[in-house]
């Protein structure tokens, strides 16, 4: 998800409360980012919760936001999903992240976009927009989706193509990996589209589920309560639309403490 701040000695700095190493870092556009960093020791977390990361301001205080940890828990690296923002308070400078800098990690983490706040189901859906993925990212490569589920879809919306190459790249390692590889094959779908420019599928997530065509598209004809499960991670405008169109269909939102068929992430906007 998201953050800002400029390259300086500050990110350099040496032994920093929480810090965890910069590892890898790759510009996907313009706007895009992702990078690995450091895991500590003692993290545990199940896949797709969010934690706190950020850098020091040039007071010597903390700048932290909510990120989802795109990587799965067995992991032994941490990988999270940016978009920069060039006049944001912590991504206009995390943008400028170098392998070997440094981050503030605090390791606590949360979400509601974890197996434990659904029921059981047949099919589970990942509707994500733009850095939303991030999440599905890392629970696309966690074996209980697939030990848990038929049928796992994975729905990612940008407006324009460059921008779902995160995406085409996650669902390659995700086929090519040697733990979940042969599991996804047989049950990871993948169904991007695009809202500005034209590709293969055109249109909000939203409008393709409403009319039917995304169903249509999958050969998808027993959409229910019954069986469908539902991850949501993107937009305010989106998570509500999203959250209205499933409950139409009789699905009901889960939280940790009271399971139910679908859920959405409420800590930040995607």
């Amino acid at each position: 998800m998201t953050l800002t701040m400029q390259h300086d000695a500050s990110i350099k700095a040496a032994a920093l409360p929480d810090a965890q190493t910069v590892t890898e870092v790759k510009h996907w556009t313009d706007q895009l980012f992702s990078f690995r960093v450091t895991r500590p020791k003692t993290l545990r977390f199940r896949s797709g919760e969010f934690v706190m990361i950020g850098l020091f301001k040039d007071d010597g205080k903390p700048l932290l936001r909510a990120y989802s940890i795109a990587s799965p828990s067995w992991d032994e690296e941490l990988e999270f999903y940016s978009i920069k923002v060039q006049d944001g308070p912590l991504t206009s400078r995390l943008q400028h992240i170098k392998v070997g800098d440094q981050i503030i990690l605090r390791p606590k983490p949360v979400g509601t976009l974890v197996h434990d706040a659904l029921l059981p189901g047949k099919r589970i859906w990942f509707l994500a927009t733009g850095t939303g993925i991030a999440p599905f990212a890392s629970l696309i490569r966690d074996p209980q989706t697939y030990e848990d589920y038929d049928q796992v879809i994975l729905t990612h919306t940008c407006r324009d193509r460059h921008e779902l190459d995160y995406g085409f790249d996650l669902l390659k390692r995700t086929l090519e990996d040697p733990l979940i590889g042969e599991m996804a094959q047989d049950k990871l779908i993948h169904y991007p589209t695009t809202t500005r420019e034209t590709s293969d599928n055109v249109g909000r997530i939203t409008d393709l589920l409403s009319s039917g065509k995304l169903l249509s598209d999958l050969d998808i004809k027993d959409f229910s309560a019954a069986h469908d499960r539902a991850m949501v991670c993107g937009s305010m405008g989106l998570n509500l639309d999203l959250k209205k169109i499933l409950e139409e269909h009789g699905l009901n939102e889960g939280a940790n403490s009271a399971p139910a068929e679908f859920v959405v992430e409420k800590a930040f906007v995607g």
